[in-house]
């Protein structure tokens, strides 16, 4: 057995530091990103401009990652990453005085939210490559449990989201993400990580290259690397499926609940919170006890269908088996995501880490889309039940097809020692 002695502390100055501004920001988000879905709702009434609104922030997340991947793998991740903080306090604060006077336009607003959208998908990819830089050897599981536990207690903002929507309007809320925006970047700029992939990459810069045709050589490299990791292309796929079923229930799901039970924001909310209790459950037994090596391959497929036909179908119950179906996908789902993301984040070398993410994100970002457009559409003519019941039917059957038909080459990353 491994001695836990050697182990370094993962708690580090400038992990603290990373996981306070991720605390502070998340939090702020969760409050604004929540109340604008209301809004929109209570405003347009329709679940087409709904799917609208959300694209806007999808849309961006196609394109950017691919540039800013390529990009982030040569320069400064953290200067990155405060600099879209210090820009994002701006723009939700700026959009809080304009909303303050009373004045709205969704075409103005569908501009902010694709703004808003481009810097995130920006960030992501320079919050997702940076993060593990700052996580000590051998606790990349413990790590990635604390930040499944923090995504997932920001969610314990939605009902307060509500709760003042309702009764102090969207204005403060947005400002309140701004303010948030802006102490999360002070405190990014504190963080000392020296970022040794930017050397270990000028040796293998083009000579007399301009900065674009290094970033188009460093795509195409990132895409070259990408296929030629079976498992990692395998697992990259498999979560663009997850994401497109995820963008169906993002357009249909909180509108069905709206529409089917009286004050049905607020059962969403006690139905889908009972999933955050149990992320937070999961989180908390994963920071606490490693999952062996040897089990996780195992365990992550069969989670994924689990997951998958429980979302499928429990909204075909009453409303207590929808929240123990809820509880139950959570725990399942934090610690799937805790098995991927440890695994990948570990084995993809740091100088690579960008293009990765990049492409990672762009082909999420692609399903995520998709599935908005499909279910908006399809929320037209057929019924929201069916429509999420099918997508999960197939999301079951293709991680079989995928992960189950990869399973040598998925194994090697997840059952990989970290």
């Amino acid at each position: 057995m491994e001695d836990e002695r050697a182990i370094p502390s993962l708690w580090t100055r400038d992990f603290t530091i990373i996981t306070v501004g991720t605390v502070i920001s998340m939090f702020g988000n969760a409050i604004g990103g929540f109340a604008m879905s209301l809004m929109v709702l209570d405003i347009s009434k329709s679940t087409l401009l709904y799917a609208v609104y959300l694209a806007m922030f999808t849309i961006p997340q196609l394109i950017m990652p691919l540039f800013s991947g390529a990009i982030l793998d040569r320069y400064s991740r953290k200067r990155t990453i405060y600099t879209l903080d210090f820009i994002s306090a701006g723009m939700h604060i700026a959009m809080a005085a304009i909303l303050a006077t009373g004045w709205f336009s969704f075409p103005v607003f569908a501009l902010f939210c694709f703004a808003i959208g481009s810097i995130e998908s920006i960030y992501m990819v320079a919050y997702d490559s940076f993060y593990p830089l700052l996580v000590t050897e051998g606790n990349y599981q413990k790590a990635y449990s604390i930040q499944s536990i923090l995504d997932t207690v920001s969610m314990v903002m939605v009902p307060v989201s509500a709760f003042l929507y309702k009764g102090i309007g969207i204005a403060p809320l947005l400002a309140a993400n701004g303010i948030c925006f802006f102490a999360a970047a002070v405190m990014e700029t504190r963080i000392r990580t020296d970022e040794r992939y930017i050397e270990a990459q000028k040796a293998t810069a083009i000579e007399g290259a301009g900065k674009a045709r290094q970033m188009l050589a460093d795509m195409k490299e990132g895409f070259r690397y990408l296929a030629g990791e079976r498992g990692l292309l395998a697992v990259t796929l498999y979560f663009a499926v997850i994401f497109t079923t995820g963008g169906i229930e993002n357009v249909i799901t909180l509108p069905y609940f709206k529409n089917t039970f009286t004050n049905g924001e607020y059962i969403y909310m006690m139905v889908w919170g009972c999933a955050v209790v149990g992320r937070t459950i999961g989180g908390g037994i994963h920071y606490k006890t490693a999952i062996p090596s040897e089990k996780r391959y195992t365990l992550a497929l069969a989670l994924y269908i689990f997951n998958s036909l429980a979302e499928g179908f429990y909204l075909f119950f009453r409303i207590p088996v929808m929240m123990v179906m809820c509880f139950m996908v959570g725990i399942g789902g934090v610690t799937t995501y805790t098995i991927r993301i440890s695994a990948t984040q570990s084995y993809v070398p740091d100088e690579k880490k960008g293009r990765f993410n990049g492409a990672f994100n762009m082909m999420s970002m692609l399903g995520a889309l998709l599935g908005e457009a499909i279910g908006g559409l399809a929320s037209e003519v057929v019924g929201e039940r069916t429509i999420i019941m099918a997508a999960m039917l197939i999301q079951a059957a293709l991680a079989v097809i995928i992960i189950g038909g990869n399973k040598e080459a998925v194994s090697n990353i997840y059952n990989r020692k970290q």
